[in-house]
């Protein structure tokens, strides 16, 4: 009986930690510090930022712009997710980027309308236009957002495989390697060629998803073989525990609690939405740190597989010599 009290209570635990995980993040979603840029004169973008920080306390990090087309780049360089164009003779306009998050160029919109019908300038609200927008196959992002699940699992799943059925580091890693080419292949498939939810370069887009599934299950297969199933366990844990609800895929990283999203772009979930998402939408832009993630996670996953491949090479090398004794008498 006591050993079923136990278990009960630690799937009770185990249920905690897992509401915890995805629950929290969610309900705790709100602006903070989010890059966007303010176009127009040095005064009147100073007015617009104090606005902005009255109507939402540190919630946004205003990059003062000389012109619209300043914005727009670095709308499309991905340094910032929407501007605010002020003009001398009528209400601002204000550029969005649902690409970059649907979710924040709701709030910037809002935010927007919200001045401008305090300022009693603009009653029927600023013009807002979509300077990035989603593709039509996935105009709200929905369909993005719930392939970040899939990506997830799909690497744990590939390294849990790999780990427990395949002998073999190397062998493991090889496999590895080719599921996530075939995984990152199909999974762009179904989003961009037959659901249109993913725009841009179909190669580059299946070699992303590719890297994200190699760098999750490389890490994996490193942990278990230098820790063992614990370690594969550990691993896992964090992918999706951590992983999964800090990636920011959902809403934005800059709209995580304080920390948490810097640290889930520094996790394989994380540093893959936000590298799919410039393949996808912006030409590849702002793509280097998720890059140097991704890589990071692999190699490190490498390493533990050649350091678990080299403590158990003696081990095997010693069951072979007794074996063949064995035979020979």
């Amino acid at each position: 009986m006591r050993r079923v009290i136990g278990i009960a209570l630690g799937l009770s635990v185990v249920i905690g930690v897992l509401v915890t995980a995805f629950v929290w993040p969610s309900s705790e979603i709100a602006p903070r510090d989010v890059p966007i840029a303010v176009a127009g004169p040095p005064d009147a973008v100073a007015a617009v930022s104090e606005q902005l920080d009255q109507a939402v306390p540190d919630g946004f990090a205003v990059d003062a712009v000389s012109s619209e087309e300043e914005a727009r780049s670095a709308i499309a360089d991905r340094d910032v997710y929407g501007a605010i164009v002020l003009s001398p003779s009528g209400p601002p306009s204000v550029l969005t980027a649902s690409a970059a998050s649907p979710v924040v160029a709701q709030l910037l919109q809002g935010v927007a309308t919200s001045m401008a019908a305090s300022s009693g300038e603009a009653p029927s609200g600023p013009v807002v236009e979509d300077a990035a927008p989603l593709p039509s196959g996935d105009p709200r992002g929905t369909g993005f957002s719930a392939g970040a699940l899939p990506m997830v699992f799909g690497g744990i799943a590939i390294g849990a495989a790999m780990s427990f059925v395949v002998a073999g580091v190397w062998r493991r890693v090889a496999g590895a390697t080719m599921a996530a080419i075939g995984g990152g292949a199909v999974a762009v498939l179904v989003m961009q060629s037959w659901l249109g939810v993913l725009d841009g370069n179909w190669w580059a887009n299946a070699g992303v998803y590719a890297f994200i599934l190699a760098a999750t299950s490389f890490t994996l297969i490193g942990l278990n073989a230098a820790l063992g199933h614990a370690g594969a366990a550990l691993g896992a844990a964090t992918m999706l525990l951590l992983g999964n609800p800090l990636s920011g895929v959902t809403s934005a990283p800059e709209l995580l609690p304080s920390g948490w999203g810097t640290l889930g772009q520094y996790l394989p979930p994380g540093a893959g939405g936000t590298l799919l998402r410039s393949t996808s939408y912006f030409d590849g832009a702002a793509a280097l740190q998720p890059v140097l993630v991704l890589s990071g996670w692999l190699l490190v996953g490498l390493v533990l597989a050649a350091v678990g491949a080299r403590r158990d090479a003696p081990v095997a090398s010693e069951t072979a010599t007794v074996g063949a004794a064995t035979l020979a008498r």
